[in-house]
């Protein structure tokens, strides 16, 4: 029999940026909110001079325990789906602050033509430049309406950045300068500039001087220790949940935080959601959290399962097109690097930081014309120097044998002599890719697992192997002797990684039929519940996720303050 706790006016499932985000706004307008977080408490000095590369980036002490629960894959309905037994495509957090701790600090805004990516695609080119099995939709909010919000989170998290030349209007500038440029930095702007591109510094969230944000909370800036994806940040220069939006939320005395508390249902009746239940982790009690409002923000993956376990939501069918939940998954097109091996430069590439490079998006959206191509969208092209580890960091050129004296000599000769131009091709949605429960792996409460099928279709190849032709272009006008760069997408693979940008499943969209929320994230089928995060978008766009996600948490906190006072749906 599970225990029943006093009731509250909202319960939070996850505490990471969008749980965090969300926690902050409401409890500074006097809501009492409890927010439940299956892993570990967390906080600055866990980090005190533990840059181990071993334990937090190999062995990913930091995150979701896949012995426990993990996911299933398969590339499509004819074959049957396994589990994920060891971390490869993407990682999964766990803990207090969840992914937002261990992220690299890459804070791009989605272009205006992502929110509206259907309706402008046929506008310029015709029905029949989006092929009848791909589902992409537009966003039911333009980026006009998200912009205030992103400018929210922007000045939350002390982002240092500079004016994209291709990007949407802003309202004003970022409230830090732009990180420092390094040789190889420098390299990539003059090269993109005389190739008549526009170059500009990435958008970071790894501070480039000290900064009180609007909330009073002060941080230091950035060391450049290289030490930023998989690792927590010891100065606290890297803005995560645990240092910016959750002392706000404490601060106030409405907060609430229970560890170790595994949410396994939400509890509804009558087209409302009671509460949820959940697990203590440490004594295996089962509890039940009355709550007036529901919010979901925990991973892409877990906030569909949570929903397909909890019977919330028409479950998507794949073979009518029919429902909702777990519709529209996505991912992106990461393999298209080109790598520069220098034989007469030598770089400091071992200093870094998590979001220290800089960006062109000449090819991303729809910034360059696609009549003749064979594919949408494109993605950001970037020189990113996020400190070269020293387990992580041998490449050598292709063609060199993978052990023994040559391999050896030249790893030695080009440890400091390579410099990468990568990209992050947007991931259009697809009937075929699609979320759900599967049938026969269990986790460890005998509850089944999330199952994704997903495959890399025409799209991706094509935009792999062109964003991979640009990149290589780059590098070569840089002035690399040797250049390695991809030749040909082939099938999506989940054993080596990636990135960490999964999207979709509980879609944003302006027709309940269509989609699983509206434009706060309110649930068109329970109006006391929001799911907050990734998981909203239709499509994945060309650029990291996590400046749309902290967005759309202010949108959504902006929402439940209106719902708590009227009710009903909001849009």
């Amino acid at each position: 029999m599970a225990k029943t706790l006093p009731k509250t006016d909202v319960v939070i499932v996850g505490v990471g940026w969008a749980g965090g985000i969300i926690a902050s706004e409401l409890t500074k307008k006097g809501l009492n909110v409890v927010g439940l977080e299956r892993g570990k408490e967390r906080k600055t000095e866990d980090y005190f001079m533990v840059h181990d590369e071993l334990r937090y980036a190999l062995r990913y002490e930091m995150m979701q325990d896949l012995s426990k629960e993990t996911i299933t894959f398969r590339s499509n309905e004819g074959v049957r789906a396994l589990p994920m037994r060891q971390y490869g495509s993407f990682l999964i957090g766990d803990g207090l602050g969840g992914a937002g701790v261990h992220w690299n600090g890459q804070t791009y805004r989605f272009l205006p033509y992502d929110f509206e990516i259907k309706s402008k695609t046929i506008e310029k080119y015709g029905k029949n430049k989006i092929p009848p099995e791909m589902t992409i939709q537009d966003w039911g909010i333009t980026y006009d309406e998200l912009e205030t919000y992103y400018d929210k989170f922007e000045k939350m998290a002390g982002i240092s950045g500079e004016e994209n030349p291709l990007g949407g209007k802003r309202a004003g500038p970022y409230p830090m300068p732009p990180m420092k440029q390094t040789e190889g930095i420098k390299l990539f702007m003059d090269a993109t500039k005389r190739m008549k591109l526009n170059p500009y510094m990435m958008p970071s969230a790894n501070l480039s001087d000290a900064y009180t944000n609007p909330d009073g909370i002060a941080r230091a800036g950035c060391q450049y220790c290289g030490y930023c994806e998989r690792f927590g940040c010891e100065y606290g220069a890297k803005a995560d949940p645990v240092v910016t939006v959750i002392p706000v939320a404490n601060g106030t005395g409405k907060f609430q935080i229970r560890t170790h508390s595994d949410v396994r249902r939400i509890l509804h009746k009558g087209g409302k959601a009671t509460g949820v239940m959940y697990v203590d982790v440490t004594t295996g009690e089962e509890i039940v959290q009355p709550a007036d409002i529901v919010v979901v923000t925990s991973y892409v993956f877990n906030n569909v399962r949570l929903l397909l376990m909890s019977r919330l939501g028409k479950p998507y069918d794949p073979a009518s097109g029919s429902g909702v939940v777990g519709k529209n998954y996505a991912y992106q097109v990461i393999k298209g690097a080109a790598v520069g091996f220098f034989d007469d430069k030598q770089f400091n590439t071992y200093a870094g930081a998590g979001s220290l490079g800089a960006s062109i998006d000449d090819y991303n959206g729809d910034n360059f014309d696609h009549s003749s191509l064979n594919f949408i969208h494109g993605g950001v092209v970037s020189l990113s120097q996020t400190g070269a580890r020293p387990i992580q960091s041998n490449r050598v050129p292709s063609g060199t044998a993978g052990w023994g004296k040559e391999f050896k000599a030249q790893s030695i000769h080009y440890a400091n002599r390579t410099l990468a131009v990568g990209t992050q091709g947007a991931s259009m949605a697809y009937k075929h890719h699609f979320l759900d429960l599967d049938p026969t792996f269990k986790d460890a409460y005998g509850d089944p697992l999330m199952r994704i099928t997903f495959d890399f279709e025409e799209q991706d190849r094509q935009l792999a192997k062109f964003l991979s032709e640009r990149c290589s272009e780059i590098v070569k006008e840089m002035g690399a002797g040797k250049v390695d760069f991809l030749k040909e997408l082939g099938p999506y693979e989940i054993m080596s990684y990636q990135s960490t940008h999964n999207t979709g499943g509980v879609i944003m969209g302006a027709d309940p039929s269509s989609s699983a929320v509206n434009n706060y994230s309110q649930m068109w089928d329970a109006d006391n519940v929001f799911v907050v995060g990734a998981s909203s978008f239709p499509q994945n766009g060309g650029y990291n996720p996590t400046d749309t996600v902290g967005a759309l948490a202010y949108r959504a906190a902006e929402g439940i303050l209106k719902y708590r006072e009227k009710g009903g749906m909001l849009v």
